[in-house]
């Protein structure tokens, strides 16, 4: 079993900036690949953010250039620095993990979940 619990979430005003933290425990060969998800209200889950066990990234293309996806394996945690955040990139954003060596952007291929926190920017 994984457990994963985000933090970080606030308000900010547009342009402004916030870090995610994922911070994971549990079965470690179930959790080689970690993502971020987001879903705003009325809309699908979309896939943010993705890195694998060889430290390789994805993006969605509304990210590309103001988000950035890390790991730190000696604390278990998983972070997502966002930048030039856009009203648009308000939702709840999650934290996911799966046992797969390489990631995809879809939440079908992951298998765990965290509650998510809530990223709200204002114009």
């Amino acid at each position: 079993q994984v457990q994963l619990v985000e933090s970080g979430g606030g308000s900010v005003q547009s342009g402004g900036s916030l870090r995610l933290s994922c911070a994971a425990s549990g079965d470690r060969y179930s959790r080689k690949s970690m993502g971020w998800f987001r879903q705003a209200p009325g809309k699908e889950r979309e896939g943010v953010a993705c890195i694998d066990s060889n430290g390789n990234t994805k993006y969605t293309d509304s990210v590309k250039g103001r988000f950035t996806i890390s790991q730190d394996n000696a604390k278990n945690t998983m972070y997502l620095q966002m930048n030039s955040l856009k009203p648009e990139d308000t939702a709840m954003y999650y934290c996911a993990a799966a046992p797969w060596s390489f990631c995809f952007l879809r939440a079908g291929n992951f298998a765990y979940w965290g509650q998510g926190t809530q990223v709200t920017v204002s114009s």
